[in-house]
């Protein structure tokens, strides 16, 4: 029994220290942002500092903004201001829209 013991304390231990399972982990291929609300107002233009989608694997489609002061707002890919912020910044004919 005391065999027994020593062997799953010395199995613990090198779990709790192996780095293997982290590294593991930082290749996760699970979504990175998904959106659960979405916001309906515009924010000016210029405190916009990004925009992306989600995932594809996400529940709700919707493009996340980043603000310059690093707040995240979730839009509807539907929402037509969002959709003309991610054309804008990400079409490279220069659509020209005003916003």
């Amino acid at each position: 029994m005391r065999i027994l013991c020593f062997a799953l304390g010395l199995l613990l231990l090198a779990v709790c220290c192996c780095d293997a399972m982290p590294q593991a982990l930082r290749y996760s291929t699970a979504p990175g942002n998904c959106c659960f609300n979405v916001y309906t107002q515009k924010i000016p233009l210029k405190f916009v500092s990004s925009i992306t989608k989600t995932h594809s694997s996400c529940l709700k489609q919707a493009f996340i903004v980043k603000t310059i002061k690093g707040r995240q707002i979730c839009y509807s890919q539907t929402f037509q201001w969002a959709l003309n912020v991610y054309n804008q910044l990400y079409n490279t004919e220069g659509s020209g829209l005003q916003l």
